[in-house]
């Protein structure tokens, strides 16, 4: 509606308006209990613990609130420039953490796994608009469709398989586990590109390009849930931002591997670029130390 009309200045504008909303609303966002009850500020987690039990209009257990983290120092002893460099202390500790002989094999995993999903989520959407937009006329792997509106619609199409992906991944998590699901739906979406190395219609390669999207996308779904999971408490939070960063990495090479050979009539070699990292994604899941299905959350962990 808004592309052929106003243009994407128009689009990126309006796109950013949740984007903003979330930044407004992130100062009313509490602190986790778990996590501060495990960094040994339990008075703050009771704080909110009432809170939370005055809205769901309830009387917190009894019993007195308390902490497995020692710390030499209690916070509340401490001037506020000594909290900040302690915070700021605890934020470097965590990101150690990670790398820890406890938790590297997990973690270098999980940035395999980030990197391989985001180079092959954002790869696919590159891989439809560059499809649509039919500039190999000879290739078997395009959809031929030269009008902006054909383009905007055959985007659209795929960016609904967003909603298949979601509701695939709801059902499986707990059916069959975060680590084989993850593998299966790599598997699926290396099949869907697979069958668009053979000659296709122009509706089967959106269909074949929908199913990719539909099973990555499910994919990417678990793999969040599974990065939770996999961390304690004292260090969740860093290993998902780290992780989510480290993923980043993707979608900056995908456009100049991906785009460069579909531009270059090269489809087949971007296709197989695609199979192949989907393959290291789904290995490197399924190495991953633990099955998170059915286990209690850790708080803290053996270095």
């Amino acid at each position: 509606m808004i592309m052929p009309r106003l243009g994407w200045r128009w689009l990126l504008a309006l796109s950013s308006i949740p984007s903003i909303a979330a930044l407004l609303l992130f100062v009313l966002t509490v602190e986790s209990p778990r996590y501060l009850c495990a960094i040994g500020r339990t008075r703050d987690a009771y704080d909110i613990l009432k809170k939370i039990a005055v809205v769901n209009k309830t009387q917190l257990p009894p019993g007195k609130l308390v902490s497995s983290e020692v710390t030499e120092v209690h916070e509340e002893l401490l001037s506020p420039g000594k909290i900040k460099v302690s915070i700021l202390k605890s934020g470097f500790s965590s990101l150690l953490m990670l790398l820890s002989p406890a938790l590297r094999r997990n973690t270098l995993l999980i940035w395999v796994v980030y990197i391989g999903h985001s180079f092959s989520y954002y790869g696919i959407i590159l891989l439809t608009s560059l499809f649509s937009s039919g500039q190999c006329q000879h290739s078997s792997i395009a959809l031929n469709l030269n009008d902006d509106q054909s383009l905007y619609t055959n985007v659209l199409i795929n960016n609904l398989a967003e909603i298949p992906g979601t509701l695939l991944a709801a059902i499986m998590v707990d059916k069959v586990g975060r680590k084989f699901s993850v593998a299966l739906m790599c598997g699926l979406s290396f099949l869907s590109l697979l069958l668009l190395l053979a000659p296709q219609l122009p509706a089967l390669t959106t269909a074949l390009l929908f199913g990719a999207r539909t099973f990555i996308s499910g994919s990417f779904v678990i793999v969040d849930v599974y990065c939770r999971e996999i961390y304690p408490t004292s260090v969740r939070s860093t290993g998902i931002g780290v992780a989510n960063s480290v993923g980043r990495i993707g979608p900056m090479i995908s456009p100049i591997v991906v785009v460069q050979l579909v531009r270059g009539c090269h489809q087949t070699a971007a296709i197989v670029c695609f199979e192949a990292v989907l393959v290291l994604s789904a290995v490197s899941v399924l190495l991953l130390s633990v099955e998170t299905k059915g286990r209690e959350l850790i708080d803290t962990h053996d270095v």
